[in-house]
């Protein structure tokens, strides 16, 4: 009996601990609500930007010299090496001119004996006209006085006092003197009234004279080329090629390259997208690859495409390079300030993909809306959009995980 009442008591011990058990099991913990997430976000604003296009380029040098020399004369000296600083007006080599100094001695001999030459001609000509005017007055007197005669002859002739014979040797005396009076007249019109008037001896004069002048356009010749046997540097810059040695003769080749490097250009090269807006006197910001950075200078001059058929243009950068830290053939990033653009302002970063058409804005429910804009322009960390008005709040953080439709929160 009273096993049996212990079996039962534990049996229905053993179903109240079931009960519980079973009662604990399907009981569930309460759930709870995931977290909204929360954003960044700007408010989208009218205003200005100042954008800027960034285009890779090169340094060029202000100026590039090549010195050729016409001279066939060899080196005596050599005075500057590659790299040297020259100053404009410096000797770089100066060429052997004893053979051009003996060929100028010879032209001003030459010039000298013309001289004297053209002084004989002033005096033999003056001597001529003097003597053909003289000439011509002789023979116009004696005509004169034989004319007379023969007028007086004639006369007598009519009156029976002389006879026929005379009179006709009168004629001939008178015949005799006008063809030595023509002869004088044709020889003083050959040799001109004066040395200074046209004639055969004023133009003798001019001949010698002329010769004159063309030694002594010789002798200058000379004297020009003697000058350019010192070679100086047309700049102020550094020597960069020497092609020459004392001794060896410069032929037609280049002996020396100078550049100029104070100031010096910055060549960028962009499309026609790129450099679009660009014009001179725009401001430029210089970076040297793997060097310095933040140059400054100014837009001179915006050159078609360097290829005809390319779409490469080119933006010529001036730049003061006063301390010579740019040096030709550098790697430069540059920027170039454009026009102002002024509308509806957002963050480059609010942008949901690279192309910069679309952003996302929080909605007065706070969910989130992915809607399409166009940019218009940027300067590197604001943008002008079209496609959303002012005020519009916008995730500042494009490329955000979050979805369309989701609800966010951020900081009023």
């Amino acid at each position: 009996m009273k096993d049996e009442r212990r079996r039962a008591g534990a049996a229905v011990l053993a179903g109240i601990l079931l009960l519980t058990a079973g009662a604990g099991c399907s009981r569930q913990p309460p759930q709870r609500q995931a977290p909204t997430p929360y954003v960044d976000t700007s408010m989208a604003t009218f205003g200005a930007v100042m954008p800027a296009s960034t285009l890779a380029g090169l340094i060029a040098p202000y100026q590039e010299v090549a010195i050729q020399s016409s001279l066939t004369e060899p080196a005596d000296s050599v005075d500057v090496q590659e790299g040297d600083h020259v100053a404009k007006g410096e000797v770089l080599a100066r060429l052997d001119t004893a053979d051009l100094q003996a060929q100028l001695a010879s032209d001003l001999a030459t010039a000298q004996s013309n001289q004297a030459n053209t002084q004989h001609s002033v005096y033999a000509g003056s001597a001529s006209i003097t003597q053909g005017n003289q000439a011509l007055s002789g023979a116009q007197a004696t005509l004169n006085r034989d004319q007379e005669t023969l007028q007086r002859d004639q006369a007598l002739y009519h009156q029976g006092y002389v006879a026929l014979q005379t009179v006709q040797s009168d004629q001939a005396t008178v015949r005799n003197d006008q063809s030595n009076v023509r002869s004088a007249q044709a020889t003083v019109q050959a040799n001109g009234p004066s040395l200074n008037a046209p004639g055969m001896q004023s133009s003798t004069v001019e001949q010698a004279r002329a010769q004159v002048a063309v030694a002594l356009a010789q002798a200058q010749q000379i004297r020009v080329q003697i000058s350019k046997a010192v070679i100086v540097s047309p700049i102020d810059g550094i020597v960069v090629n020497r092609n020459l040695n004392p001794g060896e003769y410069p032929g037609n080749r280049q002996i020396f390259t100078l550049q100029q490097v104070k100031p010096a250009y910055a060549i960028l090269r962009g499309s026609a997208q790129q450099i679009e807006g660009i014009s001179a006197g725009s401001n430029a910001t210089i970076s040297v690859v793997g060097g310095k950075s933040n140059l400054t200078g100014q837009v001179v001059g915006v050159l078609n495409e360097i290829q005809p058929g390319s779409t490469q243009f080119q933006v010529k950068i001036l730049m003061p390079n006063q301390d010579e830290s740019l040096r030709p053939g550098m790697a430069i990033q540059g920027s170039v300030r454009l026009p102002s653009v002024r509308g509806v302002r957002i963050p480059v970063t609010a942008f949901t993909d690279d192309n910069h058409d679309s952003v996302q804005i929080v909605q007065p429910d706070s969910t989130v809306k992915t809607v399409k804009v166009t940019e218009l322009a940027n300067d590197g960390a604001t943008s002008v959009v079209t496609g959303i008005s002012s005020g519009t709040r916008v995730v500042s953080n494009g490329q955000s995980s979050i979805g369309d439709g989701e609800k966010v929160s951020y900081k009023q």
